[in-house]
């Protein structure tokens, strides 16, 4: 997108304060926290001990600890569990979630435009772009209300073919960050923490079973058009590649005038696929890597247990 525009997004923040706000943190996801600087703005997993996903965030580190802002998951069930896991002695206040908006930029941000967060990720507006968070009762800057925003169709379009993923499609407990494209949320050298002895084995082994892909298929395809397009394609549908070998599943669909389109889940071997078949009617969809994916690590990298 060449002119500049913006979306925004609900999300849950959770402030904790407190001295050992970064070391618990830091245990408790899987991006380095502890050494981090007030200031910085860090992306990360919360995951479960066999690495399975419960949300995506972001970590605004400040002097007397940090906000979670939660852009995916369940903020109740992610505050009870690292409440559960604080003992007597640590040095952390934990506040309960509140409501925000995360406001995404497209295109050149305008001068004298802030306070922006720069994460170092694409959270769908392109790799090195900023965004802006509200908090509660926080109105839009008036740079920022002067910016289109994009229609409620064209931001999921964004997200799809970004692949930035989604409960529950995506982000559930069969789902680890290394299949959903999410390797730069995730530090390798760092010391333990939850589910990192699963990650350092995956990205050890390369043992990835299965990635993130969006697909799209065109209403002048072959298959019934409309309604019984949406039916046809929804989340869970199985994937089979053109010699009937199964290939994965739908997790997303968003039906559009031109067709369909979403993310799947591809099991490893189909992933040089440019083509699945989905549904009983053997629907033909177009498959590709989504623009904000990366790839797993591919067994270079050594547990750090």
């Amino acid at each position: 997108m060449s002119t500049a525009a913006r979306w925004s997004s609900a999300v849950s923040l959770i402030r904790l304060e407190g001295g050992d706000t970064r070391r618990f943190l830091h245990g408790q996801s899987s991006q380095a926290i502890e050494q981090a600087r007030p200031g910085d703005c860090l992306a990360t997993c919360l995951i479960s001990p066999t690495a399975r996903l419960r949300g995506l965030a972001l970590v605004l580190v400040h002097e007397g600890g940090a906000d979670l802002v939660l852009l995916a998951g369940e903020a109740a069930a992610i505050h009870q569990a690292l409440d559960r896991v604080l003992f007597p002695a640590d040095q952390v206040r934990l506040e309960p979630p509140e409501p925000a908006t995360l406001v995404r930029l497209l295109g050149s941000t305008p001068p004298g435009a802030g306070p922006l967060l720069h994460p170092a990720v694409d959270l769908g507006a392109g790799a090195g772009q900023p965004v802006l968070l509200l908090r509660s009762g926080e109105a839009l800057p008036a740079w920022a209300e002067a910016l289109p925003e994009l229609a409620p169709l064209e931001a999921e379009q964004r997200r799809l073919r970004h692949g930035i993923p989604a409960a529950p499609g995506e982000l559930n407990d069969d789902t680890n960050p290394f299949e959903l494209g999410l390797a730069p949320w995730v530090s390798l050298s760092k010391g333990c923490y939850v589910g990192q002895e699963t990650l350092a084995k995956l990205a050890s082994t390369g043992g990835v079973k299965q990635q993130l892909r969006h697909w799209s298929w065109r209403a002048d395809a072959p298959g019934p058009a409309g309604p019984a397009a949406a039916d046809a394609l929804s989340p869970g549908t199985p994937l089979r590649t053109t010699a009937g070998e199964r290939a994965g599943s739908i997790t997303s669909v968003l039906s559009t005038s031109e067709g369909a389109e979403g993310l799947a889940l591809v099991r490893r071997p189909a992933l040089g696929e440019a083509q699945l078949l989905a549904g009983a009617d053997d629907r033909p969809l177009e498959i590709r890597m989504p623009a904000g994916f990366v790839a797993p690590p591919a067994g270079t990298a050594k547990p750090t247990l």
